[in-house]
């Protein structure tokens, strides 16, 4: 997999995987095969750029309509749509994200009055279960930073079912390794697999299952003993009532009209996916990855993130031709942009999660004086007011969702 965390090393993989989104996509699509020298032939592994804003959601769309059509690449676009589901069920109950942050914290403190529960959970992170599927998998993020979403799911069943760890102790630690790590669709996954997203319907993992679609591996299939066979699904006491979607209103022309800054983040760390109508008078970058965990992230994380901020910040610069300068963690922002004589920001819109957490105490007074131009894109925009509660609604939507975003979805060039 080439993670050179680029916008040009994005584009590159999505080229690659571009004639597998049909078809093969929906017949391979659940094998984990292992990390491959040349990435994965099997998935696109185009999360970690999605994630970071490297690219846009509609530049994958477009061309895998185009050569495929919808039929054909359905179960690849459907996954790009969970992403979008995740995004905006989270939008809608923020204080899922608030609860996950309290219990992880306090599951975290709880190590020093449980010496077993430390030693339980640094042999699950450190790949010493004596599972050998799951301590494969343990080992393969630390080292590489990805997982399989397969792979994801397994583990996190392993651990919740039959490691008996508290949930929000592997998203956590996911969130720290991921390259790809994604405040809803991690949060959400897990809760998926526990039985807590939709209530009473839980993931068991199979150790038939696990060697089935591990067979594709060098050395084998992976294999998976001592599994818990039937254990029941996670329940907590309280529940989320969904509130009113908030979302930025479309951004004009009109608002680009005097001089503006553009403000990259972890979330959108790339300009080109905004097209902004004018070029900003100074770009400054915001990368707050150690927000993501109160812990170390791996350095895989972290130095995608830092790796994508630094190369979005430079490409910026230079296609707009203007200075561009940090935003560090623990400044004051308003010393950046009356220096550079502006009175608005533009940035992409900050969704419920850790880079809002980090950033909106020194945005939200722009934002109470009319001083930020938050920017959403049209797909985000037409899928999470359908992302109420299941996924079958914002599924059943696609096509039109599609259509009114002016994607094409017809028989595509090819079939495959």
């Amino acid at each position: 997999m080439d993670t050179a965390p680029t916008r040009a090393a994005g584009l590159a993989r999505l080229h690659a995987f571009l004639p597998a989104a049909g078809r093969l996509y929906a017949a391979r699509r659940n094998h984990d095969d292992g990390p491959q020298p040349g990435g994965r032939g099997n998935v696109s592994e185009l999360s970690p750029f999605l994630h970071a804003g490297l690219i846009g959601m509609d530049e994958v769309l477009a061309p895998v309509l185009a050569m495929h059509g919808l039929a054909a690449a359905e179960k690849f676009i459907a996954e790009l749509f969970w992403r979008l589901y995740f995004k905006g069920y989270l939008e809608q109950r923020p204080a899922i994200w608030e609860d996950y942050c309290r219990g992880r914290d306090a599951a975290l403190a709880a190590f020093g009055a449980n010496s077993d529960l430390r030693r339980a959970y640094d042999a699950a992170v450190e790949g010493r279960t004596g599972i050998a599927a799951f301590d494969t998998w343990a080992r393969e993020l630390v080292e590489t930073g990805y997982l399989h979403n397969h792979a994801r799911m397994w583990f996190a069943s392993i651990w919740i079912f039959t490691l008996r760890l508290d949930w929000r102790l592997g998203a956590d630690f996911f969130l720290r390794h991921l390259i790809d790590g994604d405040a809803a669709s991690n949060t959400l996954s897990w809760r998926w697999v526990a039985g807590l997203h939709t209530r009473g319907k839980h993931y068991l993992a199979r150790a038939e299952n696990i060697a089935r679609y591990t067979a594709g591996r060098e050395g084998g299939p992976l294999v998976a003993e001592g599994l818990a066979e039937d254990a029941a699904p996670l329940a907590e006491p309280q529940d989320y009532p969904r509130r009113p979607l908030d979302v930025p209103r479309a951004a004009v022309a009109a608002d680009f009209s005097r001089p503006f800054a553009l403000l990259l983040h972890d979330e959108a760390a790339h300009h080109a996916p905004l097209t902004l109508p004018a070029a900003p008078a100074l770009v400054i970058g915001a990368s707050r990855p150690a927000a993501r965990a109160p812990g170390a992230l791996g350095p895989k994380a972290l130095g995608f993130a830092e790796g994508a901020m630094a190369s979005g910040l430079a490409e910026a610069a230079a296609a707009y031709g203007c200075p561009a300068v940090v935003w560090h963690a623990g400044e004051p922002l308003a010393p950046l942009i009356e220096a550079a004589g502006v009175e608005r920001l533009a940035l992409a819109h900050l969704p419920t999660g850790w880079t809002r957490d980090a950033l909106w105490p020194e945005l939200a007074p722009l934002a109470a004086t009319g001083r930020l131009i938050p920017l959403l894109g049209n797909i985000e925009r037409a899928t999470w007011p359908h992302a109420k509660a299941g996924f079958f609604a914002v599924a059943k939507a696609i096509p039109a969702i599609l259509h009114g975003c002016g994607l094409d979805v017809g028989v595509g060039a090819r079939g495959n």
